[in-house]
């Protein structure tokens, strides 16, 4: 077990504020003090005041899946307009009275009050640890940062209302060698654990590598709104309980498990995972994107080059997006996992099936099954469309097998519509 000396984070003086803003950022902001003066201020005391935010009370950024129009199901879908802040979508942060914090091996970085914060340096055996108020927004900035522990994530929040991870232009790089040590009775499985809601942002790149457990977990919301991402896990990749919601930013993933995982036992309208942007280039040992209650793609490029399953969910809607994925089982997958309608509804974007041989669905719905538009090629030696409920196939430009089909070529529970002809479609 590591030997921890622990800097406390307390609230500032004046003077104090005064001279970690003069200090300003070493790379992402030119001028002002070194950072080892910085770090000074810093060491003293580190409490710095944050951009605006939304308070918890007045946020718009709920995201409850019940809001929105009803699908042809009769499910509802996201209002995207209201998943993001203008603060997370912002990819710099305001350093005008940013402390600085340079980071020392074997020297955990506790941070105890709302603030920007600027980590720099190279460290092992160091955590970075958000305790703060319930009403607290915290926002690291990382300028060229390198944390490789054996049994500790490398940023850890266990109380705030909000963090946000902000890439400054600059390569970071986090990992964690071994298991993880449990913090009390809480599980700590990733190398950016949270107990609040996370945002991921900013104009930088961050590698992160968890050798036995998941890339970055949340236990709220968890959103990508810019960056560059290599996330290599014997785990899930990317996790939350609430939610997992990308706007924008590239996200290289290899996990050993799912590769964006969002479940929620507790509540059916959360547990899901909205995609509105970006690009995601994905090997996963088990499925490429599951979620609980709903898997909602307006856009963006996902490319799954490995998976069980690529995509499951209670509820899958498509409107828009490059989707091109391959699967050792179904592609596209509907199944009963929280209360609600089963189905998968296609009303748009380009999307590219192909799976493996044996009992498997290039798109497979325990319920119902409505393809309404988009561009859609499948690849399946034995069933392209499967679906328990209604099947119907009212536009969009299908091709089955190298054929263009009019009629959806519907099998039930498995097999026989894997060709490009007409299949037992039930009216």
């Amino acid at each position: 077990m590591r030997l921890k000396t622990v800097k406390i984070l307390s609230a500032a003086t004046m003077a104090v504020l005064l001279s970690a803003s003069i200090a300003g950022c070493s790379r992402a902001q030119s001028g002002g003090e070194s950072a080892e003066a910085a770090q000074a201020a810093v060491t003293q005391s580190a409490s710095a005041p944050s951009a605006s935010e939304p308070s918890a009370a007045t946020s718009t950024t709920s995201t409850t899946a019940a809001s929105g129009a009803a699908s042809a199901t009769g499910t509802t879908k996201l209002d995207s307009s209201t998943l993001f802040s203008d603060r997370d979508l912002a990819q710099t942060a305001d350093l005008t009275a940013a402390a600085q914090v340079k980071l020392e091996s074997g020297k955990d970085v506790t941070i105890d009050a709302e603030g920007v914060y600027v980590l720099s340096g190279d460290a092992t055996d160091a955590t970075v640890i958000v305790e703060a108020p319930d009403d607290a927004k915290v926002q690291l900035v990382l300028d060229g940062v390198s944390i490789v522990n054996a049994d500790a994530p490398a940023i850890y929040v266990k109380t705030a209302d909000k963090v946000f991870v902000t890439a400054t232009d600059s390569a970071n790089r986090m990992e964690v060698t071994g298991a993880y040590a449990a913090d009390g009775e809480t599980n700590l499985d990733a190398v950016i654990f949270s107990r609040a809601d996370l945002t991921l942002n900013g104009t930088g790149t961050l590698d992160i590598v968890s050798k036995e457990g998941n890339g970055i977990s949340s236990k709220d919301d968890l959103k990508i709104t810019g960056g560059v991402y290599n996330i290599q896990t014997a785990a899930d990749a990317l996790e939350a309980n609430d939610a997992i919601l990308i706007d924008d930013g590239t996200v290289t993933i290899d996990a050993g498990k799912d590769a964006l995982h969002s479940e929620n036992e507790e509540d059916a309208t959360l547990g899901y995972i909205y995609i509105k942007g970006g690009t995601l280039n994905i090997a996963a040992g088990d499925d490429g994107i599951q979620g609980t209650s709903l898997v909602q793609i307006d856009g963006g490029t996902i490319d799954i080059a490995k998976s069980e399953e690529g995509i499951e969910a209670n509820y899958i809607l498509i409107n828009d997006g490059q989707i091109k994925l391959y699967a050792n089982d179904d592609g596209i997958n509907a199944a009963q996992k929280a209360s609600g309608d089963v189905a998968i509804d296609v009303n748009g974007g380009t999307i590219d099936v192909t799976v493996g041989s044996g009992d498997t669905d290039a798109f497979d719905s325990n319920g119902d099954l409505y393809v309404n538009g988009g561009t859609i090629k499948v690849t399946a030696p034995t069933s392209s469309f499967d679906a328990d409920g209604t099947a119907q196939l009212n536009g969009g430009d299908v091709t089955v097998n190298g054929e263009k089909i009019t009629e959806m070529p519907v099998s039930r529970m498995g097999g026989g519509g894997g060709g490009g002809g007409r299949g037992g479609m039930r009216r």
